[in-house]
């Protein structure tokens, strides 16, 4: 049940979506597509400079595992949720010059470009559940092109 990012990358991580329901970073599904506007991609100047902004500490981290209350443990069971890929990307460094992604799934290699995978979000869990079929994670566009037919059963994330 563990995703790793691995290839062209300063630090090689694993990112375990199990955890993720208790992460203040998640998304409702439901929620994660709506009031965005159409053109919300980020181009590869965008990703460059995000990359300079965490070489430099300027970013912050965002809280995780906060408390919960017995009302927010309640929720978790009800709902969907995605994870915005992005914190994971910027802390695994990636490497300049990278221009493209492979994702390792069960049917086989999907290759998007950097700016793609950017602008994703992993579909960790669903009713509160984890993925135990096609999973761990599938992979969903920001802009709602894929959200009914996700990139399933991703096992790795190269970048090339």
């Amino acid at each position: 049940m563990i995703v790793p990012i691995l290839g062209n990358v300063a630090y090689q991580i694993t990112m375990d979506p199990t955890v993720w329901i208790f992460d203040d970073r998640k998304i409702i599904l439901e929620e994660a597509f709506t009031n965005q506007p159409k053109k919300d991609e980020i181009n590869e100047a965008q990703v460059a400079s995000q990359r300079w902004e965490n070489a430099i500490g300027r970013t912050a981290k965002p809280p995780v595992n906060k408390s919960l209350t017995k009302h927010e443990r309640e929720n978790i069971l009800k709902y969907s949720y995605v994870m915005p890929i992005n914190d994971f990307l910027d802390y695994a460094e990636i490497k300049d010059g990278t221009n493209d992604v492979s994702l390792v799934t069960d049917n086989g290699d999907v290759i998007l470009s950097l700016a793609q995978l950017y602008n994703s979000y992993l579909l960790f869990a669903i009713d509160g559940k984890p993925l135990k079929e096609d999973g761990p994670v599938h992979l969903l566009f920001k802009d709602g092109s894929n959200k009914d037919q996700p990139i399933k059963g991703i096992k790795k994330i190269v970048i090339n």
